[in-house]
């Protein structure tokens, strides 16, 4: 262990060290059962005498803090006071972050899964394909693989050929490597979107009800965020403002109601945009899991002037803890994009990377998908026929037919009714989200967002009976 001991003087050396390895080991920045230097070694380090060092181990020794083994060397024997508080630097200034960081929701720690666990947007990981991950993921971890610098800010150049083919082929967009940039997922593509685009104060429209992590980062970089409503032909094109710089859209599966966004209004937003000269920034979020209907053009596809930027993300059809994403940008934009990725953090991860590309060349992250697919289907039905047959007087369930998630709004009740099922639910062992909680706009939309990604087919009915329940018990 490398050991910071800081000499004040020449006088008290002992006294110094021991004062300073207790108060390591008081705070709880020395572990019990840690080693501590050896005294030869440390006294080399402290350009002192062995024997002073010796004297300062013999103290902690006396108190009980260190003890000794044969031929090994010194351990910690005691341990930090639970409750006591790590030592640290008294704060005589209070730094002031930006009045905006004030009005943002706390991140918190993750959710703990619940027994019957319906969050939104988090894949079953028990399918992932770990196997063949670590064999790919283990082939770039070779010296011949890696180089001692950094690397490409747009990423890997494999990958981004591999991702230009990938949505080539499942989503119709006409891409090359070039159009390409690699991200820690979608949320970091929308953040270089805004540090490249939006100058404070510029508007942004987002849906209404929308999905809050973008509408907080666009907050939180200045930008004014005006909710736009949507109906069932997704946003509203005529309540979109004037003013708007950028315009944040997820058309082929709206988050959180699930309609697709109508071929109509698909052509009126980008006549919008190019009348007003503003951006779209296009979130294809979960078009991967789409279980009926005929899929749709993307935007990227239809726009004809350079206006839209396609984002995605890796995080639902592998692992989020991954933090794998990509945008594809117009051309007039790529230079900006690529110097914003190098300035936030030089790159995404290299092997990873390179190893998500033979994922995709080997045809792996199809078969991935096709299985994902036929899973999340029938958790769809499952759910979707309990609701009608066991929440009708209740819940009116919303059409979808793709992603990860299905809403459903209450029919009596409104917010109230909302808030006291989550709680009673959160006892019952039954996660899942409110629907008002996406909503910037009052008075909110009440109802509910069941996830079926990380509920595993057998507890869904006892899921969804558990939480009609706390439904009825709420209303009484």
């Amino acid at each position: 262990m490398d050991l910071h001991v800081n000499l004040q003087s020449r006088r008290d050396i002992a006294g110094q060290i021991y004062r300073a390895l207790r108060a390591a080991i008081l705070d709880g920045r020395l572990r019990r059962g840690e080693r501590v230097p050896p005294t030869r070694e440390l006294a080399k380090r402290l350009s002192v005498s062995r024997n002073t060092v010796s004297v300062a181990y013999e103290w902690l020794a006396a108190e009980g803090l260190l003890t000794g083994r044969t031929r090994t060397g010194s351990f910690v024997q005691g341990e930090a006071p639970k409750g006591r508080a790590r030592a640290g630097a008294t704060s005589t200034v209070r730094l002031r972050a930006r009045a905006i960081w004030s009005t943002l929701p706390d991140a918190g720690a993750p959710d703990v899964p619940a027994t019957h666990d319906f969050r939104v947007g988090i894949p079953d990981s028990r399918l992932f394909p770990y196997e063949t991950w670590r064999r790919l993921l283990a082939r770039q971890l070779r010296a011949t693989m890696l180089s001692s610098g950094y690397a490409e800010a747009a990423g890997h150049p494999g990958l981004r050929e591999s991702v230009a083919r990938h949505v080539g082929v499942s989503r119709g967009v006409r891409a090359d490597a070039g159009d390409v940039i690699v991200t820690h997922g979608a949320q970091q593509a929308l953040d270089l979107i805004g540090r490249v685009l939006l100058e404070p104060g510029d508007g942004v429209a987002v849906e209404e009800p929308g999905y809050p992590p973008a509408r907080m980062l666009f907050q939180s970089l200045g930008a004014r965020v005006v909710p736009v409503p949507v109906d069932e032909e997704g946003l509203d094109v005529r309540a979109l403002p004037d003013d708007a710089r950028l315009v944040y859209v997820t058309p082929s599966h709206q988050f959180p109601l699930g309609m697709p966004m109508s071929p109509a209004r698909r052509a009126a937003l980008l006549d919008w945009a190019k009348q007003r000269d503003a951006v779209v920034i296009e979130d294809d979020y979960d078009s991967e899991f789409r279980f009926g209907g005929r899929p749709l053009e993307t935007l990227f596809s239809l726009d004809r002037s350079g206006r839209v930027i396609y984002v995605g993300s890796f995080s639902k059809v592998m692992l989020p803890a991954l933090r794998l994403g990509f945008l594809i940008a117009p051309p007039s934009i790529q230079r900006e994009l690529r110097l914003a990725k190098r300035v936030s953090d030089w790159h995404s991860q290299w092997p990873a990377q390179a190893a998500l590309a033979r994922f995709i060349d080997e045809g792996l992250l199809a078969r991935h998908i096709r299985k994902m697919r036929r899973e999340y289907q029938g958790r769809h039905e499952r759910i979707l026929e309990r609701l009608e047959r066991d929440f009708g007087e209740w819940l009116q369930p919303l059409p979808s037919v793709a992603g990860l998630h299905l809403s459903a709004t209450l029919r009596r009740g409104g917010l109230k009714l909302e808030r006291e099922t989550l709680e009673r639910a959160k006892v019952a062992g039954v996660s899942l989200m409110n629907l008002s909680n996406y909503c910037m706009s009052r008075p909110a939309q009440p109802g509910f967002v069941l996830g079926y990604g990380a509920v595993a087919t057998a507890r869904i009915d006892e899921g969804l009976r558990r939480l009609r329940m706390c439904i009825d018990s709420a209303e009484r």
